[in-house]
Order: structure tokens, then sequence, then C-alpha cells
């Protein structure tokens, strides 16, 4: 495949303009997606090579982004984890959370094999795919899984359970952490080698505990899973959301892109980060709610930044809330990308 705009930036060749993709692009903000909720449920998309495909690429059919993100979710992990998941219309449930066993190891059982259907969809959306369009593949981020493998979801949003259980139970800790790093190598290593062409790390809960707790019990672990995938020579992407000022403990041996949520300025974000590291982000995507000459001001504001950040992807501080209508989406998208920045 010819270099796209997406990885000739992440590779570090300048463009004329920053790459845009939006995180949750495949989703509840399309009508086309919608319809396909008419006829099948979540996991049945999911499990569907074709359909799966299909969801893939609708964003960039539809949306005009730069680069494609594979279509599944994070809690694919603890499923072939041996956890009993329900893929309801409300959201995946989880029959037991770990919270509810005095020894929450004895339930967790590897089944690689259940994630094998994602490979298929992998190589359904290679040989469907636009030319010029990469695709992107992740997993979930060991505290952020852990965090629904040990409170479940849709309980508590703060996971008290979660956080006790760390602080009361850190060798346990650590080998729930281990056995879902370990999966996740697997299945970040197979995804590269059906053919994705760069991968991020989903910390969704990075600011759950302090700065310090974090670089102790997590980070070991999401070095480990950067290493397996950047010596593949795929690029690869954190995203570590509420991590604030420890950006600036991150370094190049870690990862290459750090995706910055909305609370913290891309500007400040350069200064944190080694300049080795390009910066992903970090448009907060409440804003696509507003009136479209609030968005077009607000987007404004990135061009100076964009002018001299040529290391530099544009996306959502989080992902896209499922009410925001796709109108905002696709005009924030041709704003960036028919904007002049200065290059």
């Amino acid at each position: 495949m010819e270099q796209s705009i997406f990885l000739n930036t992440i590779k570090g060749k300048t463009c004329h303009r920053p790459p845009v993709w939006f995180m949750r692009q495949a989703g509840r903000v399309l009508p086309s997606y919608m319809k396909l909720r008419e006829q099948y449920n979540f996991a049945e998309l999911m499990a569907n090579p074709k359909l799966a495909a299909e969801v893939t690429l609708l964003p960039v059919h539809e949306l005009g982004v730069d680069a494609a993100i594979l279509f599944s979710d994070i809690l694919v992990i603890p499923e072939a984890m041996g956890m009993k998941l329900n893929w309801t219309d409300k959201g995946p449930r989880f029959d037991n959370p770990l919270k509810n066993f005095l020894d929450p190891l004895s339930q967790i059982n590897q089944n690689p094999t259940k994630l094998n259907h994602i490979y298929k969809v992998i190589d359904e959306i290679i040989k469907t795919r636009p030319k010029n369009t990469p695709l992107i593949g992740f997993c979930g981020a060991p505290l952020t899984v852990m965090s629904y493998m040990m409170q479940g979801l849709g309980q508590n949003s703060n996971f008290p359970d979660l956080v006790k259980f760390l602080y009361t139970n850190k060798e346990k800790s650590i080998q729930i952490i281990d056995a879902i790093t370990d999966l996740s190598i697997e299945y970040a290593l197979n995804q590269i080698k059906h053919g994705i062409e760069t991968f991020q790390l989903f910390e969704t809960h990075a600011g759950l505990i302090p700065e310090d707790l974090y670089f102790e019990l997590i980070m070991p672990s999401i070095q480990k899973i950067a290493t397996a995938v950047r010596a593949t020579g795929t690029p690869f992407i954190f995203l570590p959301k509420g991590l604030g000022a420890g950006l600036q403990r991150i370094t190049p041996e870690t990862t290459d892109y750090i995706s910055v949520d909305w609370q913290t300025s891309m500007q400040a974000a350069r200064k944190m980060v080694d300049p080795k590291i390009g910066l992903q982000g970090n448009i907060d995507p409440r804003l696509l709610y507003a009136d479209q000459k609030i968005i077009a001001k607000t987007l404004k504001k990135y061009i100076e930044f964009g002018r001299t950040e040529k290391n530099w992807i544009i996306n959502l501080g989080h992902g896209l809330l499922p009410d925001i209508p796709v109108e905002n989406v696709k005009f924030a998208i041709n704003w960036i990308k028919s904007a002049n920045w200065n290059r």
C-alpha cells in the first residue's frame, strides 16, 4: 500500500496538513451503522467478518477520515480470559465481576482462540479497504481492562472495589495485570500478522490511581506491550487518559505517539512530552454538539500548533458520543482537511 498521510506523519515525514481520525468513529453517530444495528446486535456485528469490516470502513467512506480503526471492543480480552460477558443492547455486562470472588485469580482461564474471529475481520478489511487507507489495531491497557473485570460495568465509574483491591492485594493485582498483559501481547502480535499498520493501546482509566502507583504497577506492562509491538516495526500509540503531569515521565523507549486527552492542552503536552514522541489529540468530543461556527472558531486555535508541530495527528481527547450530530462530525473533519496549515 502506498503511504497515506496518516502513515507518512506517524513515520516522521512532513505533510501539508495533520492527518485526522476520531476514536469511536465507527459507531452510533453514523446513520448507516444504526441501520445495521436494526438487523444485528453488537456481538453479531463483531463476530461476522464481512459486517465488522463494513462497519470499520464506514467512517472512511462517509466521514473522510484518514485512517480506519478495527471495529471491536476492549472487553474481548476478559472474554478470552474466561469471563462470561453478555453483549446487551444497553452495553456489555459481566455475569460475575472478579470482586465477587475471594480468589479472583481462580476465575482466569486463558482461551486465546476466542480472539480468532477478530483476525478474520482484519483479513476482510485488508481485502476490501479503499486504496491508501491504513488500519489501526488496538486493545485495552491493563488497568482499564482490569477495572472492568474487577468492578463490572455500569455499576460504579470510580471503580472503588478495583482500587481497594490494588491497595490490599498488590501481589495478586500484579498477577492479574501480568495475565492481561501476556494475552494482550499475543493479541497485538496476531493483529499485526494479519495486516494492521499501527497499534493503539487504550488506557481510559489512567487517572484512576495516583501517578506514582500507576508507574509502579502498570507502566512495566505498558512497556512490555509496547516493546513487543514496536519490535515488529509497527508504530505504537499510547492513550493514558487522565495521567496529567505523568505524561512527562513517558519516554521514547515506551511509545512513538501519545494520545492527549482534553484536560491537557496540546501546548502543555508538547512542553511535557519528549520531542521525540509524537502527539495525537485532543479535541473535546463535546465541542461537536456546538454550532458549526463555534466548532470552526475552536479548531482555528489549533492552526498555529499544527503549523510548527509536524508530528501531530488530530483526534479527540476521547471517543465520539452517540448523540453527537453526524453533520457536525463531517463539518469538523472537512474543516481540518481544507484549512491552510501554513506548512
